[in-house]
């Protein structure tokens, strides 16, 4: 059983998805879980939060460790084809929440600062009320993102 901590906000988030009460969920795979991000400014914005409690990728039970990184690789793969953009930006930070999740920014040509890292744009704008989808907007991101990941299941992974 996966660990879990009460004062963690992606623990909580991770809680709200087994209730059934998390919007933005997409998919459950072996050692995480998919969701997209509570604000489209970088329309597709995917996470993915690790099922196990750790503060640092290196402190992962080795299997879940290597499981979870081929995840990452097959959602970044997806967000890709499903929003086609110029370029993806991966990172794993922990610096707010300290519980191992990946940020996949798909970056596109008309982006402020392309070149710059997504987070030089002021957080007021990036999570401004015009930046949160509508539940018709969500619901179609999230379908379309789970019939690609999907097919690359089907497809690619043995």
């Amino acid at each position: 059983m996966p660990k879990i901590k009460k004062d963690c906000l992606i623990c909580n988030r991770i809680s709200l998805i087994k209730k059934g009460e998390n919007p933005y969920f997409v998919i459950e795979l072996k050692s995480s879980y998919v969701v997209l991000g509570d604000n489209q400014f970088y329309k597709g914005y995917t996470l993915v939060l690790s099922k196990i409690h750790s503060s640092e990728l290196h402190l992962l039970p080795k299997s879940s460790k290597q499981t979870l990184l081929k995840e990452v690789s097959v959602i970044g793969e997806a967000v890709y084809k499903t929003f086609h953009p110029k370029k993806l930006n991966y990172e794993l930070l922990g610096n707010e929440a300290e519980h191992v999740h990946w940020h996949i920014f798909p970056r596109y040509k008309n982006d402020p600062n392309p070149t710059m890292p997504v987070w030089i744009v002021d957080k007021s704008i990036r999570n401004s009320e015009k930046s949160i989808p509508t539940k018709g907007k969500l619901k179609e991101y999230k379908k379309r993102l789970l019939l690609t990941i999907k097919n690359i299941y089907q497809n690619n992974i043995s």
